[in-house]
This record gives C-alpha cells, sequence and structure tokens, in this order.
C-alpha cells in the first residue's frame, strides 16, 4: 500500500478507479469529484499526516465519494495518507480499536479526539495480538518437536504470518504437498494449536489458537 502513486498525486489511480467512457455528466465522474477531494486535501499539506489521514477520511462522503455508503476505500486511502512523508504512523490498524474512531459525527476536533484515541486503542490491540502470536510460536515449537519433516516448521511459520490459512494456500507458500499440509494441520489442530473457522466439509480455513 505504500508503493506506488499515492492518492495525493492521483486518486483514481491510487484506487484503480476509472470511469466508463459514456459518462458525460461531470458530476458523475470519479475523477472529477476526486479532483475537488485533492484541492482541499493539497490546501492542508501542513498539517500532519496522521490528522490529514482523518480530515480527509472525514472529507470522503462530502466529496461525493462514498457512493453506496461503502468507507474502504476511504479508510484505505486514509491509511496511505497516514503512513506519507516517512513522519506518519506506518502501523496504523483504526478498525482494530473498535467503530469510535470512524464515526462521523460532531464538531472536527471531536472527530480528530475521536481518530487519535481509536488510533491508540487500534494500535495497543494489535501489539497484544502480536504479543500472543509470538507465544503462540513458542508454544508450537515446543509442541511440535516431535514432528518430522519440514512441513511442521514451514507450516508454523505460515500461520504465524496469516490470520486465516487454507490448504491449498498452505500447499503454495510452504512447498509440501496437499497430503502432508492436511495431515500436519490435522496434528495441530489435536494439539490444540490452531482451530478451523468455517465448520465445513470443504474450503475450511484455520486460524492459531492464541
Amino acid at each position: 500500500m505504500t508503493g506506488g502513486p499515492g492518492p495525493k498525486v492521483d486518486l483514481a489511480a491510487f484506487l484503480d478507479r476509472r470511469d466508463p467512457e459514456n459518462i458525460e455528466d461531470s458530476a458523475e465522474r470519479f475523477e472529477d469529484r476526486a479532483g475537488g477531494w485533492q484541492a482541499v486535501m493539497t490546501a492542508a499539506s501542513d498539517l500532519h499526516p496522521i490528522t490529514r489521514a482523518c480530515m480527509g477520511y472525514h472529507l470522503w462522503s462530502m466529496a461525493g465519494l462514498g457512493q453506496h455508503g461503502d468507507q474502504i476505500e476511504a479508510a484505505v486511502t486514509a491509511a496511505r495518507i497516514a503512513a506519507s512523508d516517512g513522519s506518519g504512523a506506518v502501523f496504523a490498524p483504526l478498525a482494530m480499536g473498535g467503530a469510535g474512531g470512524l464515526r462521523a459525527s460532531g464538531l472536527p476536533l471531536e472527530r480528530l479526539d475521536r481518530w487519535l484515541d481509536g488510533m491508540d486503542s487500534a494500535i495497543l490491540t494489535a501489539m497484544r495480538h502480536l504479543d500472543g502470536i509470538e507465544e503462540w510460536g513458542v508454544r508450537a515449537k515446543s509442541a511440535m518437536a516431535q514432528l518430522s519433516g519440514r512441513t511442521p516448521v514451514a507450516l508454523r511459520k505460515v500461520l504465524t504470518e496469516w490470520p486465516l490459512t487454507s490448504a491449498p494456500m498452505a500447499e503454495a507458500l510452504t512447498g509440501a504437498s496437499r497430503a502432508a499440509v492436511q495431515r500436519n494441520l490435522i496434528r495441530l489442530e489435536e494439539r490444540g494449536l490452531i482451530r478451523e473457522m468455517t465448520g465445513q466439509g470443504r474450503f475450511r480455513m484455520w486460524r492459531i489458537d492464541i
């Protein structure tokens, strides 16, 4: 997300949004609506990246960019802005702190306060989760010590790096056979190290049990 042209340069390119050639009404063209948003954001270039990120997120719907109540693009754009210039927040998973930081109500200062509080809460939540993953890795290494072959070690690495893992995904990332991956997933589940999340017989996904 930090590579390539950012929203400051070309918002449409950043989001890979292109208008159909037959649109004539400028009010319907994404690039025209994006131009207004970018102009306001450029005028606020002296603000800190985290403050600009909050501003950009809350200006999104006002600029007519959130067409169907979809705030995913607004949140992704805000994350890129927050990480810009090397002086922002490279890691700010705001949604992990609850919905408060993203609530669009109140005065600008109230919104910024909620944004900063939400970011603080999200970072603490994320750090606790990362600590849990690290602790799981130590526990898993001990519990898997007697499992033979390279697949258990490779699978443990995949499970710590991805929040959800399927057998085909683990097969591709570890280079092991499907049978070896499935066999080891069953072993890890039996040892209480991972949980199957879908409850289905097909298209199953596992995650570590922190």
